[in-house]
C-alpha cells in the first residue's frame, strides 16, 4: 500500500435509492440524531455486483449508529448524467462524505472537485480515476484482474486462436484497466489474436446483440473476454443460440452468483472475482474514520480471484459472494 492521509435539486429524475438506517428498519425516523450522513453513490443498482456492494454498505453501516448511509445511483450505468445530478444534489444537502463509483470520470471528476471545495470528502469505490485529491481508492486492481482472464484464455488456447473482448463504457477506469491488463496477457502469446473490441456498456441484451455480430463476422472465433459479468451473461445466451457452448472459451469479470453457477454448468469457462461486499463495507468504514479525523490508506485492495470450474464451489463455501 501506498502512503496514509489524514482528513480530519430538487431532480426531474428516476433515481434508484435505498436509504439504509441503522436500525434495519429502512428510511424511518429512529429519533435517534445522526452525528454524520455518508452518500454511496454507485453506476447503477440493477444488477447483483451493485446490490451486493449496497449490502456490504449497509452491514458497515449497522456497526455505526452514529452514522446514516445513503445508497443512490442513475437507472443505469450510461446515464452519467443522472449521476452528475445526483452529486450536485448531494452536495446541496451538504453529506458529510461522499462515497463515488464514477460512471465517467470527465463528467464526474469536476463536481468532485466541487465536494472537495465544499469541504466534502470523497472516496472511490470499484472504479478509480486520475484525481489527485481522491482521499482513498477502495476496489479491485483491474489490470491485474485483466491480466489473469488474459492469462487463463492463452492456456485454454494453447497460445494460439482468435479472441474477442466485450468491454464497459468507453472511458471508463475499470474497464480500461481491465482490457489494458487482458492485453498485456496475450501480447505475450504471439499465436493469438485480438481481432476485436467492441462496447456493449455492461448492458447483458446489448452484449448478446454484440456478441451475435462478432460470431457472424469471425465464424472462427475461439474466445471471449467480457470485462463484466452482465456482458458474459448476455455473450454466453448469443454463443448457446448457435449451439456453441464449450466450444468458444468464455471469461467475464465480477464472480455473481448466476456467473457462478454458468460456469459450474460449464457454459462459462471462468470469471474474475471482484469482492463487493467487501468494498461497499470498507467503504463506508474508511469514510467513517476519515469524519473521526484518523488516517486512512489511499488505496485499499479488495482483492481479486480466477475462479474456474475447480474452485467455483470452494469460492462460494468460503463466502465469496456473501
Amino acid at each position: 500500500m501506498r502512503g496514509k492521509r489524514r482528513y480530519g435539486r430538487g431532480m426531474g429524475l428516476m433515481l434508484v435509492g435505498v436509504c439504509l438506517a441503522l436500525t434495519g428498519e429502512g428510511c424511518r425516523r429512529t429519533g435517534t440524531m445522526k452525528a454524520h450522513r455518508i452518500a454511496v453513490v454507485t453506476k447503477a443498482l440493477d444488477s447483483e455486483f451493485w446490490l451486493t456492494l449496497k449490502r456490504g454498505a449497509e452491514a458497515a453501516a449497522r456497526e455505526h449508529p452514529e452514522v446514516e448511509v445513503v445508497v443512490l445511483a442513475p437507472e443505469r450505468e450510461i446515464n452519467i448524467d443522472q449521476q452528475v445530478a445526483i452529486l450536485e444534489d448531494q452536495i446541496l444537502k451538504k453529506v458529510s462524505a461522499l462515497i463515488v463509483a464514477p460512471a465517467g470520470a470527465a463528467e464526474v471528476i469536476p463536481v468532485l472537485q466541487r465536494a472537495r471545495a465544499s469541504g466534502i470528502p470523497v472516496l472511490l469505490v470499484d472504479t478509480d480515476a486520475p484525481w489527485p485529491e481522491k482521499l482513498s481508492y477502495i476496489g479491485t486492481n483491474n489490470r491485474l484482474g485483466g491480466r489473469l482472464a488474459g492469462e487463463y484464455i492463452v492456456r485454454a488456447l494453447g497460445g494460439r486462436g482468435k479472441v474477442a473482448v466485450i468491454r464497459g463504457i468507453l472511458g471508463v477506469a475499470a474497464h480500461e484497466d481491465r482490457v489494458a491488463g487482458f492485453q498485456e496477457a496475450i501480447a505475450r502469446a504471439p499465436g493469438i489474436q485480438v481481432v476485436t473490441i467492441q462496447p456493449a456498456n455492461s448492458e447483458r441484451a446489448l452484449a448478446m446483440t454484440v456478441m451475435e455480430n462478432i460470431l457472424t463476422s469471425h465464424p472462427d472465433l475461439r474466445a471471449v473476454f467480457a470485462t463484466n459479468d452482465q456482458m458474459a451473461l448476455g455473450a454466453m445466451e448469443a454463443i448457446a443460440a448457435r449451439n456453441l457452448t464449450g466450444k468458444i472459451i468464455l471469461v467475464g469479470f465480477d464472480a455473481t452468483r448466476e456467473a457462478v453457477r454458468a460456469v459450474k454448468a460449464g457454459q462459462m469457462h471462468a470469471v474474475v472475482a471482484q469482492h463487493p461486499f467487501e468494498m461497499g463495507r470498507r467503504a463506508v468504514e474508511a469514510a467513517i474514520r476519515v469524519l473521526r479525523g484518523e488516517p486512512i490508506e489511499k488505496q485499499i485492495d479488495t482483492g481479486t480471484t480466477l475462479v474456474t470450474r475447480e474452485n467455483a464451489d470452494e469460492f462460494l463455501r468460503e463466502g465469496g459472494i456473501p
